[in-house]
Formats: C-alpha cells, structure tokens, sequence
C-alpha cells in the first residue's frame, strides 16, 4: 500500500517504520496542512498530529476520497461532523483512541465488567491514565473510551468528569509523569473490598502496530469504522 503520514511527530516515526517492515510506502511525512499535491496520491492516510489541528487535516484527506486513520485524541467534539463527510465523499473513516490490541480487548473486559457490576450498588468506580509529560490533553483518548464504556453498561453514571466526583458522574484521574507511554486502571471500591483491571504499555510499538494494521483492513471500504471492526470485537 501507499500510506501518507500526517503528523510526523514520535508515533508518525513507529508507524513509518512497523509499514516499511510490512512491505508497505511511505508517500508522504507531512508536518504541515495536507494538502491534494502534498499527500502524493496515497491509499491510505495514517493521521496522528494535534488535537487543534486533527479536524482540518482529516477533513482535507477525506475531501480528497482517500480513507483516514485517525490516532489523535481531544477533538472528539468535531468527529460526527467528520464522520458525516467520509459518507458524502464515499470513503472511509477510522477513529481510534488506541489502537493496541492490547488495549482493545481491554475495553471489552471494561464493558464486561461493568455489565457485572450493574446491580451491586455497593462499590464506587473510578478509572485513572498515566502518560508521559508530553501530551496536551485530559484524559486521554483511551480513558474516556473506558468512561463511554462503564457509562454504556451503569446504572449509576450518566456522565464522566476530571478528578473525583461524586453521585453519578464518573471521575477520571488523569496523571502526567516521565515518559510512561500509557497506563489504564478500572478501580470499583466497596466498603470491604475492592477490583482492579489495568493495562500498561511498555512502549509505542504496539500502537503503531494497530495503525498499520487497521489502514490495511480500511482499503477499498466505505463507512465509519473502529477497532471492534478491525479485530472482529
């Protein structure tokens, strides 16, 4: 495939290298706007840049008909705008707020546990990330994943929020030190007891892993997609 990096920071660098291993091109390194001649005709765009950014760049390729990628995080609000035009255009778009295998069947088991933990009213839930200083937003992609997943299968919660909370909100802590790549816990905390799911990257490899793999599943679809669609979740 010929595959057109958007954001060229640390993780645009893995992915370049886990493609080229894959057999794949790399058409375009793009730190700047994409643009219809700088993306060099590519069947694919990976895009992991920032989050002010994102929309713009997403928007540019899928105008262009080429299937996106998508990795960067905190600009959510805008993406049922995006989603709606890869439909106009007869492409293709894929978010994903982590794209570890790891991490993705760890959402399962979030939505899991939650679903178990519906109807036992004695236990609180709180979910905690862990990245390295560099990163611009709060929470992380990964962890409002997890929230949108508890909130999905609760009786309790409605609605996440930053730092504790109380009632029915679902407080998120969100933690920045070193380099750490990434780390999720899932508390539920009773009285008496209490459960713990976590996951912990050792490093970026595995994300850019899932990139790769989910631009070669996307060629030639149509639609708005998502990891679960990528690994058969």
């Amino acid at each position: 495939m010929k595959i057109a990096l958007v954001g060229y920071g640390r993780m645009g660098k893995i992915i370049e290298e886990i493609a080229l291993k894959r057999g794949h091109e790399i058409v375009a390194k793009l730190k700047e706007t994409p643009t219809h001649e700088n993306l060099n005709h590519p069947d694919v765009v990976i895009e992991f840049s920032l989050p002010e950014v994102a929309f713009n760049n997403i928007k540019v390729c899928l105008e262009n008909k080429i299937p996106v990628i998508c990795g960067t995080t905190g600009w959510l609000e805008k993406k049922p705008e995006i989603e709606r035009i890869a439909l106009e255009n007869g492409t293709a778009f894929l978010y994903g707020s982590n794209f570890s295998l790891g991490v993705n069947l760890f959402f399962a088991l979030n939505e899991k546990l939650a679903g178990l933990m519906k109807n036992v009213n004695q236990y609180t839930c709180q979910l905690e990330e862990v990245h390295h200083i560099h990163k611009l937003d709060a929470p992380s992609g990964t962890a409002i994943s997890l929230a949108e997943g508890i909130i999905k299968n609760s009786n309790t919660y409605d609605a996440w929020k930053l730092e504790e909370t109380l009632g029915n909100q679902l407080g998120i802590f969100a933690v920045r030190e070193d380099e750490v790549p990434g780390t999720h816990s899932v508390f539920y905390k009773s009285e008496v007891d209490e459960i713990e799911i976590k996951h912990t990257a050792f490093n970026r490899n595995g994300f850019a892993l899932g990139a790769v793999v989910a631009a070669e599943w996307i060629k030639d679809k149509k639609g708005n997609f998502t990891m679960k669609d990528v690994l058969g979740l």
